[in-house]
């Protein structure tokens, strides 16, 4: 985030070294505000429907790039509650659990992926923010080397399906 005043008092923002980082500080001298830009926390959903898992692309993306859905934590709600409402907000299916898989970083996005395994049922019906889907049975799914496709990389081999 690169904004230039303080939220708490207006006045302007300077860089200081804090605890050895570059951080983004109020210049008063009365205002102890400094910008930690802490990561964002982030819920990754990889849904299995029918035996297949589902894969998205999201409309702002590119033809051909699909990935596992994701969504953004809400305030005073648990990462498991926040797969099955994704799922259901980005799919319109009703997931039976969320299971988690593991936790990735993702410093190109400064979030930190929560990922879970989704077992849904009901007919899928995309939500505003998808263009399409795609079906993979899960021996044919490929992983890829950063975000989420970590958590598909260690779900595949959870399943004996992907050596390490």
């Amino acid at each position: 985030m690169n904004f230039h005043f303080c939220p708490l008092c207006g006045d302007n923002l300077t860089t200081r070294q804090i605890d050895g980082k570059a951080r983004r500080c109020c210049a008063s001298d009365g205002c102890d505000y400094v910008h930690w830009d802490n990561p964002t926390p982030v819920v990754a959903m990889l849904v299995e429907h029918e035996g297949d898992i589902i894969l998205a692309r999201n409309k702002t993306w590119p033809q051909g790039m699909l990935s596992i859905q994701t969504g953004f934590l809400e305030s005073g709600e648990s990462p498991e509650r926040c797969a099955l409402r994704e799922v259901s907000e980005e799919l319109g299916l009703t997931g039976e659990s969320a299971n988690f898989i593991g936790y990735y970083a993702f410093h190109e996005q400064n979030q930190l992926i929560l990922a879970f395994h989704v077992r849904c049922n009901g007919e899928i019906q995309l939500g505003d923010e998808l263009a399409e889907y795609k079906r993979i049975p899960p021996e044919k799914l490929k992983p890829w080397n950063f975000g989420a496709g970590l958590a598909v990389r260690d779900w595949l081999s959870k399943q004996g399906l992907l050596a390490l």
